[in-house]
């Protein structure tokens, strides 16, 4: 940055932080990047320079493909047709909203989940044997109390299961070798 306030280009530059997703280390009993817990997939983004209010945050869901056609409407230039992620340059523009009303997670022909409403439901499909978990990410960000037994919220489960089917067409999650996950998977 010293560099760039030195040639006084800084006024002119984009600056992305953004990581990598995390490792488990030993949460949930887990080692390494194999699971959709929050945890091994939040990761930190944030974005600096022209046209990107100073000190505003939120809490929109996002996806790192959103990152690059988000650099080319802030420089205005077309976005590739070719481009898997979306803008979310009007986020800069308004204190409150959404770029996305849901998260898709995969990993292999193991794992699927979607984040919907403050809810997470990750469904496992491993050796033929299928698990559901369903977390309050509002009450238990953490993910430790798995709800998907409770009567109470057998209506949430539907609908996140809907949305996954949903999720599925829309990110064409429907290719060997990892469409083996949607064998049996019942909604």
């Amino acid at each position: 940055i010293d560099s760039l306030r030195k040639t006084g280009k800084l006024d002119d530059t984009i600056i992305v932080f953004a990581g990598d997703n995390g490792l488990a280390l030993g949460r949930h009993g887990l080692m390494g990047k194999q699971n959709l817990y929050d945890h091994s997939l939040h990761v930190p983004l944030i974005m600096s320079g022209p046209n990107i209010p100073k000190g505003d945050s939120t809490q929109a869901l996002v996806y790192t493909a959103d990152i690059y056609p988000t650099l080319c409407d802030l420089i205005g230039i077309n976005i590739p047709e070719t481009v898997l992620g979306s803008s979310f340059y009007a986020l800069f523009n308004q204190s409150t909203g959404a770029h996305r009303d849901y998260l898709y997670f995969v990993y292999k022909e193991l794992m699927r989940s979607v984040q919907l409403n403050g809810y997470k439901l990750i469904e496992y499909h491993v050796h033929g044997n299928r698990h559901s978990q369903l977390f309050d990410l509002n009450n238990d960000p953490m993910e430790t109390v798995n709800l998907v037994d409770e009567l109470s919220h057998k209506s949430i489960v539907s609908t996140l299961r809907n949305k996954l089917d949903e999720a599925r067409e829309e990110f064409n999650d429907h290719q060997a070798p990892f469409d083996s996950f949607w064998e049996g998977f019942e909604y």
